[in-house]
């Protein structure tokens, strides 16, 4: 009998296999939006707990307000699309990062 692992992936068929790195994939995929949903709950706590002290953190709790927003519109919303657009464009001229 040998101590070394027995790599099973190599006995399994085409679509046995093709079935297994699926499950792996999606398995993976709901561990990252997991991680993403408790780093977001964090991140808004923290814009929740703490007023901003300056136009520029005024400015990026808008941005993410606006980002999140932007992420639930429709594809074929391209008016609002293009005013959050706009005011991101501000935020970045007015904030001097051009």
């Amino acid at each position: 009998m040998s101590d070394e692992p027995l790599d099973l992936d190599r006995h399994r068929g085409m679509s046995e296999q093709k079935a297994v790195d699926l499950r792996r994939a999606l398995a993976e995929a709901e561990s990252h939006a997991q991680e993403l949903r408790q780093r977001q709950a964090a991140l808004e706590g923290h814009l929740l707990a703490n007023a901003a002290v300056s136009w520029p953190e005024a400015a990026a709790k808008a941005r993410y307000l606006l980002n999140l927003y932007a992420a639930s519109l429709s594809e074929h919303d391209t008016r609002h699309r293009e005013l959050i657009a706009s005011v991101l464009a501000d935020f970045s001229r007015l904030s001097g990062e051009d």
